[in-house]
Order: C-alpha cells, then structure tokens, then sequence
C-alpha cells in the first residue's frame, strides 16, 4: 500500500486519522481567525496643550532705526523689536495701533505730533515669522504718517507708537 502525504490510500484506519487532523487544523485556523477579528480593547490617554507665552515688542536699539523718516505731510517705515520667547516659531498676523503716539523726552515741547499710524488688521504680506526663542525686527513699509500740521518741535524727535500684535501658532 502506498500513501500520499496525510492521506493512507486503501482506507481504514489512515484516512480517519487524516481526516481528523484536516478537521483538527481547519478548526484552530477558524477559531485564530475569529480571535484575531473579533479582538476588542480599550484604553485611555491624555494630551495638554502648552500655553503660549507673550510675544513681545521691546524699544529699538542704537542700529534698528528705520530706512526712511518722516517729513510733515509724508509717510515712513515702522520698525518693530519683537521677541519670541516660545520654544516654536510664531507668525505675526496683524499689527494694531494701541493709543496716542508720543514723542521722545528730549523734546517736551512736541505736544501736538500729528503722527498716525495705519497697522495692519488682516495678515501682513509677505507672512512675517519670529523664530522660536529669538528677537527679529519687523519693518511695516510706510505705516506712519505725519500731517503737515505737525509742530515745528517735532523735529528730530523720535515717536512711541503703542502697538498691539496678533500672532499665532
């Protein structure tokens, strides 16, 4: 008699037992299949998110002044020390004007400045980004304005315009 793998040709006792262990296979390949899909778990996580810290804009520095300057009836830069104390980079959005522009110390008698201020509500263009833990300036082209009706003290002075920003993640 002869057999092929499991099965025992001539019958008897062979092809039960092959038929049991055929039975036997498809019956652990059936229940590993139905564990593997019906497997459920369950767990629980959390996540915070970090507040971000104020980004800030500090008085200029010998060597920050602006490219232009202002003439009565004219227009010139503002520029803006902005530090970023956040340990990722922040974008400045917008930039707003945050009460009356003042003038220097050294010239008291500058009450009357004629200065505005035309920031930025919507997204500056081109994007302005600070990089994480860093100071950058930001140069809005042509944001101040002076009148012509400003006061002869005014000259030279140098103007304080309170600002506020918006930035985002």
């Amino acid at each position: 008699m002869t057999s092929n793998g499991w099965l025992k040709i001539s019958g008897g006792r062979g092809v039960k037992a092959a038929f049991l262990a055929g039975a036997l296979t498809l019956a652990l390949g059936t229940a590993a299949a139905y564990a593997y899909w019906t497997t459920s778990g369950s767990a629980s996580g959390s996540a915070a998110a970090g507040d971000m810290q104020t980004v800030t804009v500090d008085a200029l520095v010998p060597g920050d002044g602006p490219a232009s300057t202002l003439i009565p009836g004219g227009t010139a830069d503002v520029v803006l020390r902005v530090t970023n104390p956040n340990p990722y980079p922040v974008q400045v959005y917008s930039v707003t004007g945050n009460g009356p522009v003042t003038s220097d110390t050294a010239h008291p008698s500058c009450t009357t400045t004629g200065i505005t201020f035309t920031g930025s509500p919507g997204p500056l263009s081109p994007t302005v980004s600070i990089a994480a833990n860093s100071t950058a300036l930001v140069t809005l082209p042509g944001a101040a304005g002076m009148a012509a009706t400003s006061q002869s003290a005014c000259q030279g002075s140098t103007f304080h315009l309170p600002v506020t920003l918006a930035v985002r993640k």
